[in-house]
C-alpha cells in the first residue's frame, strides 16, 4: 500500500483573484486570456490599480490546486513546492494544512525571499488572464524534490508551468526518471496553450519516450501536435502518452484510456469564473482513477467537480461541496 494516492511537484504561489471589466486589460496593456510571467514592479503597479479588499487570496499554483482537489476528495496527496519566509509564505503553509495536504514546506525552516503570487483577472465572460511573479519558486529545483513522497506514491504529476527555468525543468526529469524507477506512473499537465507555444521542446525533452497520463485542453493539445483539428491531434497523442484526458471546456472532455476513447458529458452550469477549471478536474480524475474508479466514472466525476468549479469564483471546493458531488457520482 502507498501512502500518497498522488504527490505533485509544481509552483507555489498565492492566488489573488478579482473581477475586472475588459477595458481593464485595454487601459493596462494586459493580455487577456493567458498566464504572463511578469516583474515585481510589473505586478506591484496593476496591484495599485485593483480594489484588492474585494480580491479572494488562497495558495495556489496549479499542480497545488491538483492535489488540493485529490484531498477534498477523500485521497491522500503530498506536495513539492517553494515559499519564501514571509507573510504569503507562512500563510500558504497554513492553507496547505488545512487543505489537509502533506508537503515538504517547514515553517522554521523557509528560504529568505518572495512568495510568488498570481493575480487572476476574471472578466464577465468566466474567462481567466493571469500575471505571475514566480519570486522564490523560479528557484524550485531538483534539491526541493522530495524522493520519498515519490517513491510512497500512486502518481507523480507533473505541472508544466515548471518548464519556463533550467532547474525547474531538471526538477522535472529528475522526479520523472525517480518515479519511473520506483514503479510510481508519472502524469503531467500542459498547464497553459503559452506553455506549449513557446516551449514546446522542453516538454519533448521532459515527457521523452512518453507519459502515463497526460492532461492538456483542446488548443495545447492541438498546438502540442501540429495539428489544427481535434481528431489529428489525439492521434497524435498516442505516441507521447499512454492515456490522455482532452478538456472541451463546454463541450466537456475526451478521455484515451490506453484502448478507446471516452466522450464525458458536460454538466449544465452557469460558468462566472474559469480559473482553476483544468486544475479541478485533473485532480477529480487523478482522486478516481487511485481509488478504484474507471476511467468513465472518474471523468464523470471531473466533469461535474469542474462544472461546479465555473459555476463560482475562485478555484477550490469547500469541504461539503466535494461530498455532494461524491454523493452524486455513488448515490
Amino acid at each position: 500500500m502507498k501512502k500518497y494516492d498522488v504527490t505533485g511537484i509544481g509552483n507555489a504561489l498565492v492566488d489573488i483573484e478579482f473581477k475586472v471589466k475588459d477595458q481593464f486589460f485595454i487601459d493596462n496593456q494586459v493580455e487577456k486570456g493567458l498566464m504572463t510571467l511578469v516583474d515585481e514592479d510589473r505586478q506591484n503597479s496593476l496591484m495599485q490599480v485593483i480594489n484588492t479588499e474585494e480580491a479572494k487570496k488562497q495558495c495556489g499554483g496549479s499542480a497545488a490546486n491538483t492535489v488540493i482537489a485529490v484531498s477534498q476528495f477523500g485521497g491522500k496527496s503530498y506536495y513539492s513546492c517553494k515559499v519564501a519566509n514571509d507573510e504569503l509564505g507562512k500563510f500558504f503553509v497554513a492553507d496547505m494544512k488545512e487543505a489537509g495536504v502533506d508537503n515538504n514546506l517547514n515553517p522554521e525552516k523557509l528560504e529568505e525571499g518572495i512568495t510568488g503570487k498570481c493575480l487572476v483577472m476574471v472578466t464577465e465572460d468566466a474567462e481567466r488572464t493571469m500575471n505571475t511573479f514566480l519570486g522564490i519558486t523560479q528557484t524550485y529545483s531538483i534539491a526541493d524534490v522530495n524522493e520519498s513522497a515519490i517513491k510512497d506514491s500512486k502518481y507523480l504529476y507533473i505541472e508544466g508551468y515548471l518548464v519556463t527555468s533550467e532547474n525547474g525543468k531538471a526538477a522535472m526529469r529528475h522526479a520523472k526518471k525517480l518515479a519511473e524507477d520506483n514503479g510510481v506512473k508519472v502524469a503531467m499537465t500542459f498547464s497553459d496553450p503559452a506553455m506549449v507555444k513557446y516551449f514546446k521542446e522542453a516538454f519533448d525533452d521532459v515527457i521523452g519516450h512518453s507519459v502515463d497520463m497526460l492532461f492538456a485542453n483542446e488548443e495545447e493539445a492541438m498546438l502540442y501536435t501540429g495539428k489544427d483539428n481535434l481528431k489529428e491531434a489525439r492521434e497524435e497523442l498516442k505516441k507521447v502518452a499512454k492515456h490522455f484526458v482532452i478538456t472541451q471546456g463546454k463541450n466537456g472532455a475526451m478521455i484515451y484510456d490506453g484502448d478507446t476513447f471516452i466522450d464525458i458529458e458536460p454538466y449544465p452550469t452557469t460558468a462566472i469564473d474559469s480559473n482553476g477549471a483544468g486544475d479541478m478536474f485533473a485532480g477529480a480524475f487523478m482522486y478516481g482513477i487511485t481509488n478504484g474508479h474507471s476511467y468513465a466514472s472518474s471523468g464523470k466525476l471531473a466533469s461535474m467537480a469542474s462544472s461546479k468549479i465555473v459555476s463560482q469564483f475562485g478555484p477550490r471546493l469547500k469541504w461539503h461541496e466535494a461530498k455532494d458531488i461524491l454523493s452524486k457520482l455513488n448515490p
